[in-house]
């Protein structure tokens, strides 16, 4: 397809939109180290000394929480489980939001009110000199469920405008937003934490408020908007509306009421994620007009699979986000200013991993192809991090390797994958079921990673703060991410086998694949209309 004007707007005004929400996510983990300070006591602050250059006692004792060192980790632990709860929860219900909401309106409030909580929990309270652990678990609790607008919007949005047979590059290449997010939040931090940390805040918080505004006037949803056609696989489906039936993609039996398009699929329609067998959608979930509800969008195939994969996946990759530059300081003793900027290096091995597999899985027409080699090189690569000296250098490049297996996966299953899954057969030139697919997977994703934001300070702390186990653990997440979509690898595997054919004296020759009918070369594939097809 020709790509317009429109198309460059939407790419970027997406891309820098989800970019600042990752943004104001990562201040917070970039400040632990300094919030951990300014809430502990004087008595046990490692800043706090005899002589007359040091702060008053009645300072730094105006500004704790806790009574001892130690309970500050834990506190700190409990919001990112809050946040990555509320967000997870509230991804499902934005999700069917956006599918039934303008997809603009709906970005722009949750930019917009989220900007305004981050600056209420870490620049107003600090102002104010209100410290109150409650308040603080209120407010962001109601961040993570108005950041949870981000996702699934943005990924409509984009599938919206771009179709199938580029997706694998651009949502690959545009799925850096959140490593790209994370490198600006981090160096926003190391610019302005010298002043406070309450600054920090301030300055992501109105980049996000001012991308609100500005997608307001701006965003375009959908081509429809503005008379331009529709992406590849809509115009599919609407030329093919003659067709209407209920499949049941167990068999390929054609029934009333759902567009069938697995019996007359040519090379170029097959699915990028493989067939769409064992599961039966009954015919609302194929209505253009119509959203889908919840339970159909989970009963779409792949849906469930790749839900309970990105559930252990993401565990991993936000715990590195969250954690990594506060694991950076206490491990090898390093400033916060510089753990901060050392951390960039994991989203720098993430975007150049998503874009790759991206542009991999186009070639193939497959992506769990590309997903599970990722998958089991990441294991290694963790090992390897863990292990790192403290060496900057050294450190660096490990941790960039670990970012492009995990991260690359990561983008590649949250942006490209769950588009594919929202625009797949059943629910094809549905526009309205690609946000609530992508909720259920990023939402589903979110609960694994609240669960990890829990667990990790909780290994940690058993084994007596050796970060060791963390990495164990981090590895049986990545082995089970592998073991959720494995079926759908051997299904891949076994479509790929089908549709090649090797020998020393031709090589490896690709034949058109119809399905489960089978040609001649010189064969032409015959279209049944469903009311004449013999059951």
């Amino acid at each position: 397809m020709a790509y317009t004007f429109y198309h460059a707007v939407t790419f970027v005004l997406t891309f820098m939109s989800y970019a600042f929400f990752h943004a104001t996510r990562k201040t917070f983990s970039n400040v632990k180290t300094t919030v951990s300070e300014e809430w502990t006591p004087s008595f046990y602050n490692e800043t706090q000394c005899n002589n007359e250059t040091c702060q008053p006692y009645d300072l730094w004792n105006s500004h704790h929480l806790f009574q001892k060192r130690g309970e500050d980790t834990e506190f700190l632990g409990v919001l990112d489980a809050a946040f990555m709860i509320s967000y997870a929860v509230g991804l499902y219900i934005s999700g069917m939001l956006g599918d039934r909401f303008n997809l603009r309106l709906v970005l722009s409030f949750g930019m917009c009110s989220s900007a305004v909580c981050v600056f209420i929990f870490g620049c107003l309270f600090e102002w104010i000199h209100f410290y109150n652990k409650y308040m603080y678990v209120l407010i962001w609790i109601l961040n993570g469920l108005l950041q949870s607008t981000g996702w699934p919007t943005v990924v409509a949005v984009m599938g919206n405008w771009f179709g199938r047979s580029s997706r694998g590059f651009v949502l690959g290449l545009w799925s850096a937003c959140a490593s790209v997010g994370n490198i600006i939040g981090a160096l926003m931090v190391s610019s302005v934490l010298d002043y406070g940390y309450d600054y920090a805040f301030l300055v992501p918080s109105s980049f996000l408020f001012a991308g609100g505004i500005l997608n307001f006037f701006a965003l375009v949803p959908s081509p429809k908007d503005v008379g331009l056609p529709v992406a590849d696989e809509d115009k599919e489906k609407h030329t093919e509306d003659d067709y209407d039936s209920t499949v049941s993609v167990n068999n390929g039996q054609m029934e009333s009421g759902i567009t069938s398009l697995h019996e007359f699929q040519t090379e170029s329609e097959e699915p990028l994620l493989g067939s769409s067998s064992d599961v039966e959608v009954s015919g609302a979930a194929l209505n253009r007009d119509k959203a889908v509800t919840m339970r159909q969008a989970v009963c779409l195939p792949g849906v469930a699979l790749y839900s309970l994969a990105y559930a252990c996946l993401k565990l991993v990759n936000y715990s590195f986000f969250f954690w990594l530059p506060f694991y950076l300081s206490n491990s090898y003793k390093w400033e916060e200013s510089t753990a901060d900027k050392v951390s960039i290096w994991y989203d720098i091995g993430g975007i150049i991993g998503g874009t790759i597999a991206g542009i991999i899985s186009d070639r193939l027409e497959k992506r769990t192809l590309i997903v599970i080699p990722m998958l089991v090189l990441a294991i290694p690569s963790l090992f390897g991090y863990s292990q790192s000296p403290n060496s900057l250098v050294i450190n660096g490049v490990l941790m960039t390797v670990v970012g492009f297996f995990v991260g690359g996966v990561s983008n590649l299953i949250s942006a490209a994958i769950a588009a594919d899954l929202g625009r797949q057969g059943p629910v094809a030139g549905n526009q309205k079921a690609l946000a609530t697919v992508t909720g259920i997977i990023d939402g589903t994703g979110s609960v694994g990673a609240a669960i990890g934001q829990l667990l990790v300070p909780a290994i940690q702390k058993e084994a007596n703060g050796n970060w060791v186990p963390v990495f164990v653990f981090f590895m049986i997440m990545t082995f089970l991410t592998g073991v959720c979509i494995f079926p759908l690898f051997i299904r891949e595997v076994k479509d790929m086998r089908k549709r090649y054919t090797c020998s020393w004296f031709r090589g490896c020759h690709k034949y058109p694949l119809y399905s489960d009918n089978s040609f001649e070369d010189d064969d032409e594939p015959v279209i049944i209309p469903a009311e004449n097809e013999i059951s």
